[in-house]
């Protein structure tokens, strides 16, 4: 089975069109043709005066048609550097969700992919981020709380993120090359990217799992793919290519710019070239020499491609580099590059048209490597040909470009549908004071998406056809949660305490807002929780109901002519475990508490523990007998009254003392302490004895006096 296949290259400086004849499952190259832009017509890779760039289509067309009869339809590519490549780094907070599944990750995933579409729109003079198709995506990182993890199926924590690489391709570019094409009466056949069709020919796909970058050199970009993991994961672009070393060539051996191109292919197969410069000299010159006069060029193009593919690789070497394109010939490239990246030098190698299996040329045409993404477009074209698909998303018709497997997250994505909105919000937090601490109780998670394709529960890595419809419909929002105030207390505290022999155990009063409450009672956002037990022995009485057993430990004060006087001894007392504490002190769990009750004493009592004395007194003998004489030596007066001793003093009670001048005893005061019987026959006289000598009332006595009175009966001598 024969087939002809037209493709076309269309690069920045020039447009190749390939003649590929396809013979079963081999092909061969039967016509190759490049034509120079006349003008510049081309920017990054995207066709930006159409009229010019379908005028050279039309050019190479109408040559080649002469050769080989009509060509209405032609395979073509998508430049690698109109390719934006940006990383974009999701969170989600997952405290209190269920595990994470599948589906939970991929919707994070897309999230971080539609933050990177909108990143790159941002950056292309705020268009629209469904301006862009996505062509790939990897997932560079998960984490899970701040940790890097292989995986978040069936994780749990507070907060997952991902980080991923995406690419996109500018829809106008894709728009632009259509419009090129109408104008040069040809049909889009079939569309790639060149990244993707050097690599089809050159990566086999058993060799995409090895993280190796393909490094298209043209003349005025040079394009970057890396492949990783079985897929490309990122493309880049560097504005230096080929042409900088040629004008480089060109100003050191003063030749034009044709000469110069032709002395550095022959750079890289001889170690002396001659050359003939602009003034008509021919001169013999080494590689060596050469190579040395424009290092400054070719360090600058090779520096330039190794910090592209390490910023796109996460700053490390791949495992190789490959070289294609007719830039790769530039002398001592691949050395440099291998120096740069720190790789040994047979792992960067230029990559020709021999590499690519099953593949035969015209004997007319030269082989090279520039020859490679022109081929490789016509091969990838022909064996993975992409489409456009027609897809309705929430009744909005999307039309999606069929770069790779498409699925349901592609078409969300296409259709502008923000990922982050789908799932329902959570429910509101709640702030809630417990014990002077503010606590977060988090809402109920909103559910997921429902997602139907053609009237059935799908998810979002399935695949797509044309024509299915999607619809979208976003999750319920979550509530706030539902919580009783126990399940913010660890437990409820309780102590055991041992008040004057009797033990009472005492469970945390909780008050809710100031109100008595249970923990059974649900709790509301901005509620105060107090759970404590008392933290004094007062507040522990007072929990009790006991507080009246603080009034016995008050002080016992009175006053005296008006001054205030305390005396601890006949004070109430607190002991705890045996010490002497006051009210106000803690308690622990297990504590012995005795009160003391205060004691009244009487006058007497009282006096004598101020040492102010009352009375005094002297022992004597009267008639044989022992007599104790007391004489008051001070007066106390209560509210006006005069106090005897035996009366009690409270606290509190205020008290008179004054004080008589202390006189000596006279026989006198005898009689205030005995009753004398006078005897029957007596005449009324009697005599007064002091330590048997007569003596007078008046007379002073001292202690251990003996005195006697005598009647007239008993008077010797009488």
């Amino acid at each position: 089975m024969h087939e002809n296949l037209f493709a076309l290259d269309i690069g920045t400086r020039s447009v190749v069109g390939i003649i590929l004849e396809k013979i079963n499952e081999s092909y061969h190259v039967k016509d190759i043709l490049s034509k120079e832009h006349t003008e510049r017509a081309m920017l990054d890779g995207q066709i930006h005066d159409v009229l010019a760039v379908s005028k050279v289509i039309q050019d190479i067309k109408i040559e080649l048609e002469a050769k080989h009869g009509p060509l209405n339809k032609v395979c073509v590519a998508a430049a690698g550097r109109a390719l934006k490549t940006e990383r974009a780094k999701v969170s989600v907070d997952i405290a209190g969700k269920p595990m994470i599944s599948k589906d939970d990750i991929l919707h994070l995933e897309l999230t971080a992919v539609q933050a990177a579409q909108s990143e790159v729109a941002e950056k292309g003079m705020g268009e629209q981020s469904f301006h862009y198709y996505c062509v790939g995506y990897s997932v560079l990182y998960y984490h899970l709380d701040g940790q890097e993890i292989g995986s978040l199926i069936d994780q749990k924590g507070e907060k997952a993120s991902v980080e991923i690489i995406a690419t996109f391709l500018p829809k106008v570019v894709v728009e632009s090359l259509i419009s090129a094409l109408k104008r040069a009466d040809l049909e889009m056949q079939a569309l790639t990217l060149e990244p993707i069709a050097a690599i089809n020919v050159l990566i086999p796909p058993s060799m995409r799992r090895l993280n190796v970058a393909l490094v298209d050199i043209g003349a005025g970009t040079s394009d970057i793919a890396l492949t990783d993991m079985g897929t490309v994961i990122a493309y880049g672009m560097v504005p230096i290519a080929g042409d900088e070393i040629t004008e480089a060539i060109s100003d050191q051996l003063l030749l034009d710019f044709p000469l110069a191109e032709e002395a550095k292919r022959q750079l890289l197969t001889q170690d002396q070239i001659k050359v003939t410069d602009i003034l008509g000299f021919e001169t013999e010159i080494y590689r060596t020499e050469v190579v040395e006069q424009i290092s400054p060029a070719l360090h600058k193009l090779a520096e330039s491609i190794s910090h592209e593919i390490l910023s796109l690789n996460n700053h490390k070497s791949p495992k190789a580099i490959m070289l294609v394109g007719g830039g790769s010939l530039t002398p001592e490239l691949p050395r440099l590059l291998a120096e740069k990246l720190q790789l040994p030098a047979n792992r960067v190698a230029i990559r020709g048209i021999e590499a690519i299996q099953n593949l035969t040329l015209a004997e007319s045409l030269t082989k090279g490597p520039e020859l490679v993404t022109p081929i490789g477009i016509a091969i990838a074209a022909n064996k993975n040909p992409v489409q456009y698909v027609s897809i309705t998303v929430n009744d909005q018709s999307v039309r999606l470009f069929d770069m790779k497997t498409l699925t349901v997250g592609d078409c969300l994505l296409a259709a502008g549908i923000k990922m982050n909105k789908l799932y329902g919000k959570p429910g509101m937090a709640m702030m809630v004071s417990v014990n002077g601490q503010t606590i977060t109780i988090p809402g109920i998670h909103g559910t997921p998406p429902t997602l139907l394709k053609n009237g059935n529960v799908t998810s979002l890595d399935d695949e797509v056809q044309s024509g299915d419809v999607i619809v979208a419909e976003k999750g319920e929002d979550g509530y706030p949660a539902t919580i009783q105030i126990q399940d913010l207390l660890d437990h409820i505290p309780r102590k055991i305490v041992t008040i004057n022999g009797t033990k009472y155990e005492l469970e945390a009063v909780i008050k809710q807002n100031g109100e008595f409450a249970s923990g059974e009672d649900e709790v509301q956002d901005r509620d105060t929780i107090l759970c404590k037990l008392p933290d004094t022995i007062e507040a522990l009485l007072d929990a009790l109901g006991q507080k009246s057993l603080l009034k016995n430990i008050s002080s016992y004060s009175i006053f005296i002519n008006d001054k205030p006087v305390t005396i601890e001894k006949y004070s109430g007392t607190l002991m705890r475990n045996g010490i002497e504490c006051k009210g106000s002190a803690g308690f622990e769990d297990g504590d012995q508490l005795i009160f003391k009750n205060p004691y009244t004493p009487t006058l007497l009592e009282l006096t004598d523990s101020l040492n102010i004395k009352l009375n005094y007194s002297i022992p004597i003998s009267f008639n044989g007998k022992k007599i104790v004489l007391t004489k008051s030596v001070a007066s106390v007066e209560r509210a006006g009254k005069n106090l005897e001793e035996k009366q009690t003093i409270h606290s509190g009670d205020r008290l008179i003392i004054k004080q008589k001048k202390e006189e000596p005893f006279i026989f006198q005061d005898l009689f205030r302490h005995i009753d004398i019987e006078m005897p029957q026959t007596s005449n009324a006289r009697f005599l007064l004895l002091k330590n048997n000598k007569e003596t007078s009332f008046y007379e002073q006595i001292e202690p251990g006096d003996d005195l006697r009175i005598l009647w007239p009966t008993t008077i010797p001598g009488s």
